[in-house]
């Protein structure tokens, strides 16, 4: 088959990251692939990966009509054979490329915490938890199939990651505190409540345990981090909490994380790194992974909604002074976190699930 993957975004971020990567996976089993989307920093893994990108056109407010223009364009002119959306603006740009189409066919992944009910029943979906594909079955969205997100342990190798030491150089990391790492996208939904809380958090428990915290991303949201984080290293010591800004390769900073805070994929790729996990979630929510919690989450998917915004900060406090008190504590969850990944999210299940059961479906429409 002939297939355009379209992530929603080239910003770094877990969608966009499965949405390349699976594209590999994809053109690895025999098929022919591109990805289509505005350049940003993703774009240097596209390359990594050796894959085809066609540049999209500015989208302004999204769906975008110039972008499902180009990409009926493009389907036409390669003779492509399905469109693959990941998240709502993009399966809604590949709903309207596909207008009018006999031969071409729409598929949408979602691996946000819920599928928007405007997309139309007729595409065929892609979710990331069990309980997800349960609802949308439930709601009469009978082709929603379940993909739990990939994680790829050779490329998240921490022993083989570069630059690992220059990136504590950069950023002030000399070894003398444990370092509390969150990597994501800096977004009012879903993420700003739980940064907020966590800079709060870690700063009170800075001078008592040696703890910082490092955000590592960008987005909208990054004026209302940059001035509680300003505010935190007034008061609680410069170097408290380290705003890294976007980075190309998050990787170092994964690998420089005694402990990892986040949710969705990029919380599964902290654990392949062998650090604990407090997942975050919103409403104050905030768990550990443990032997305990993870069928929570492989049901939930990693996050959570909790009781009340109010309560986040006790929370967190709680999740963490086990972890930043107790060295064979975080050894322990961290080897239990790593072998997780291995055993139920790595890059040969993803491949499986793709050859034997997405494949036939995107051919069977």
């Amino acid at each position: 088959m002939r297939i355009i993957v379209h992530p929603h975004e080239l910003g770094i971020g877990g969608s966009q990251l499965n949405a390349i990567e699976l594209a590999a996976a994809v053109r690895d089993r025999g098929h022919e692939t591109l990805v289509f989307g505005r350049s940003g920093p993703l774009r240097q893994r596209i390359d990594e990966l050796g894959l085809e990108f066609v540049e999209a056109p500015p989208q302004g407010r999204r769906p975008s009509i110039p972008a499902a223009r180009a990409l009926a364009e493009l389907a036409e002119r390669r003779h492509i054979d399905v469109i693959h959306g990941y998240e709502w603006p993009p399966i809604l740009d590949g709903v309207l490329a596909a207008a009018g189409s006999r031969s071409l066919t729409v598929v949408g992944t979602v691996m946000s915490m819920s599928v928007p009910p405007f997309i139309p029943h007729s595409v065929p979906l892609v979710v990331g938890t069990a309980e997800m594909r349960e609802y949308e079955r439930a709601a009469g969205r009978h082709r929603t199939h379940l993909l739990e997100p990939p994680v790829d342990l050779e490329f998240n190798d921490p022993s083989l990651v570069d630059g690992a030491a220059a990136f504590r150089e950069r950023f002030g990391l000399d070894g003398t505190g444990l370092n509390i790492v969150s990597v994501g996208r800096f977004a009012h939904e879903l993420k700003l409540e739980g940064i907020l809380t966590a800079i709060e958090v870690v700063g009170a428990l800075a001078d008592a345990t040696g703890a910082r915290l490092i955000l590592v991303g960008d987005g909208p949201a990054r004026g209302e981090v940059e001035r509680a984080a300003d505010a935190a290293n007034r008061r609680y010591g410069a170097g408290t909490v380290v705003l890294t800004g976007p980075l190309d390769d998050p990787r170092p900073a994964y690998a420089a994380a005694d402990i990892s805070l986040g949710m969705g994929g990029s919380a599964l790729r902290a654990l392949a790194y062998g650090t604990p996990l407090v997942v975050q979630g919103e409403n104050g929510f905030w768990r550990t992974l443990t032997p305990a919690s993870a069928d929570q989450f492989l049901w939930t998917g990693w996050y959570g909604i909790g009781e009340g915004s109010a309560a986040g900060a006790a929370r967190l406090r709680n999740e963490l002074a086990p972890l930043l008190s107790g060295a064979p504590r975080r050894a322990r969850l961290g080897d239990f976190g790593r072998r997780l990944v291995a055993d139920r999210f790595s890059p040969l299940f993803a491949k499986l699930f793709v050859s034997h059961s997405t494949a036939s479906r995107l051919e069977s429409g």
